[in-house]
């Protein structure tokens, strides 16, 4: 997996995302910043990661989310071959519901 560098990102972006306070500005801020198709596609890649962190199989995640199989392969490229940002964010969600 390719990482974007320093110089090649927007901080601005990211540093933004940091200041939201709950889900609802989360929400509304992405809901202003992104289209909804975009909104989707995000939220059905990391449902995704979630099953397929969970141990489900690809044609049961396809079954069940309608996401193509180029995307469950690219998400699981993801959380074999990525920088973890998914395992954290699972981690600390298992946490949280503990």
């Amino acid at each position: 997996m390719v990482k974007i560098g320093k110089k090649e990102k927007n901080e601005q972006l990211y540093k933004a995302i940091l200041q939201l306070k709950d889900e609802q500005e989360c929400y509304d801020f992405f809901q202003d910043l992104c289209t909804v198709s975009e909104l989707r596609s995000m939220e059905q890649r990391f449902e995704v990661a979630s099953l397929l962190d969970g141990g489900m199989i690809y044609n049961e995640i396809l079954e069940r989310t309608g996401a193509s199989s180029a995307t469950i392969s690219r998400v699981n490229r993801s959380l074999s071959y990525g920088t973890g940002a998914y395992a954290k964010i699972f981690e600390r969600t298992r946490e949280q519901e503990k």
